[in-house]
């Protein structure tokens, strides 16, 4: 099986990078898109990896292509994905950004024993950030009262999870101009809320019995999803934890002027879990193994 014979979702969006053994898929958050990913991405492949990211159902059009999926079509996306590139590696570690990494969790929990490793970006259990309207803190609450799914729908406002300003306003102006494939999109309705609630419900439930080892790495200055988020993994998760709190980013670490140690943590990550093993299919290159 090729790269081109493994399912990357809709659309043309969807991305594989680098050619080494052992294979690393990354999922973006919702109403995300695979650019989001792109820079670790990269970083994971100049360092050895094979890196798959794969757009999910209804993401990368508009609000109307969201809510006609629901968080099972997400999964079955990235389930897609994992299941062609499992057969393709033996060696395979999952991770994503903000709902990508909740999806990431339930892909180990219905795969025990197929993923060498987590990789969970900026968790998002609950929009609890600094920069976050009530309607959204209170989302479970207000999901719960008759027509609260239509009181959820809010607008992406400044600083859009990302502190490195140059960024931000590349990212805002392709937000207004309707880019969904680069930027995502600026609305996100309640409809999306309720469903990326009910995930997080059914991988609450099974954290305890995910002992996959995981990487959970998110902003101390988060302005969507407080650390409160990476605390509740690290407590709750079934197997070890190593739990990395960063300065100067925001929710959007994958990008933001951190990216880089994200790189370099979970690569460092990858490297250490071979060596706990007893063997390294593909040595993780010297640059990107050292920790800060």
């Amino acid at each position: 099986m090729n790269a081109a014979e493994i399912d990357m979702g809709e659309g043309s969006a969807g991305f594989v990078l680098g050619s080494g053994e052992v294979a690393v898929l990354l999922i973006h958050g919702l109403t995300g898109t695979p650019t989001e990913l792109r820079r670790v991405a990269m970083g994971l492949a100049k360092a050895g990896c094979t890196v798959y990211v794969p757009t999910l159902a209804g993401h990368c059009g508009n609000n109307a292509d969201l809510q006609a999926t629901g968080w099972r079509d997400w999964y079955e996306s990235a389930r897609n994905t994992f299941v062609g590139v499992r057969r393709k590696h033996p060696h395979v570690f999952v991770g994503g950004l903000s709902m990508g990494a909740v999806l990431s969790m339930y892909l180990a929990a219905e795969h025990p024993g197929q993923i060498e490793g987590l990789l969970l970006y900026s968790t998002t259990l609950r929009y609890d950030g600094w920069n976050m309207p009530w309607v959204a803190k209170l989302s479970s609450l207000v999901m719960s009262i008759p027509y609260g799914v239509h009181l959820c729908r809010f607008n992406e406002k400044s600083p859009f999870g990302i502190k490195d300003e140059r960024l931000r306003a590349i990212v805002e102006r392709q937000m207004k101009a309707g880019e969904s494939s680069n930027a995502g999109l600026l609305t996100m309705s309640g409809v999306s809320v309720r469903e990326l609630h009910r995930l997080v419900a059914a991988v609450k439930k099974r954290m305890p019995q995910i002992t996959t080892q995981a990487l959970v790495l998110h902003s101390k200055e988060d302005d969507i999803t407080s650390a409160w988020n990476a605390d509740y993994v690290e407590r709750k998760l079934g197997g070890p934890v190593v739990k990395v709190l960063l300065d100067d980013c925001y929710h959007m670490i994958t990008v933001d002027l951190q990216y880089r140690r994200v790189v370099e943590l979970s690569a460092d990550f990858i490297q250490h879990r071979f060596m706990q093993q007893g063997y390294a299919p593909q040595p993780v290159r010297k640059e990107y193994r050292q920790l800060a």
